[in-house]
């Protein structure tokens, strides 16, 4: 039984991770291109899966990339995503230094969590505008 065990964690990991690397961009394209491909994994998947509703949405949202999607609209968009996620660091760093300020050490910890929170998603941002 023992032997068992590992052997069926081994194998749940391996099924559970085939979806998400099928999910992954396809390497080389960018912009929209990266953007539809992505779209059309998630589709397969969703298929594979049996879910209907899923798949009828993105497919619905594979057309409007495909008949709206530029990469400069894509890149200015991302930009923006970027620009916010800057003015919200920035926020929360404020909010932490007024904690500090007043010394109140479960309030200093909710906004260095809150601004751990944010400085991710500014790398999140930061990164998908290289993509």
């Amino acid at each position: 039984m023992k032997f068992f065990t590992p052997l069926a964690l081994l194998t749940l990991c391996g099924v559970m991770a085939a979806p998400v690397m099928a999910a992954e961009d396809a390497p080389g394209l960018s912009g929209c291109a990266a953007k539809k491909q992505g779209i059309v994994n998630q589709i397969e998947l969703a298929k594979s899966h049996g879910n209907a509703d899923q798949q009828a949405g993105l497919e619905t949202a594979l057309r409007e990339v495909t008949e709206h999607c530029t990469d400069a609209s894509l890149k200015k968009e991302r930009e923006n995503k970027v620009l916010e996620a800057k003015h919200e660091v920035s926020k929360r760093q404020a909010d932490l230094d007024k904690a500090m300020s007043k010394g109140d050490a479960e309030k200093i910890n909710k906004r260095k969590d809150k601004l751990a929170e944010s400085r991710k998603e500014l790398q999140d941002a930061l990164d998908e505008l290289d993509k």
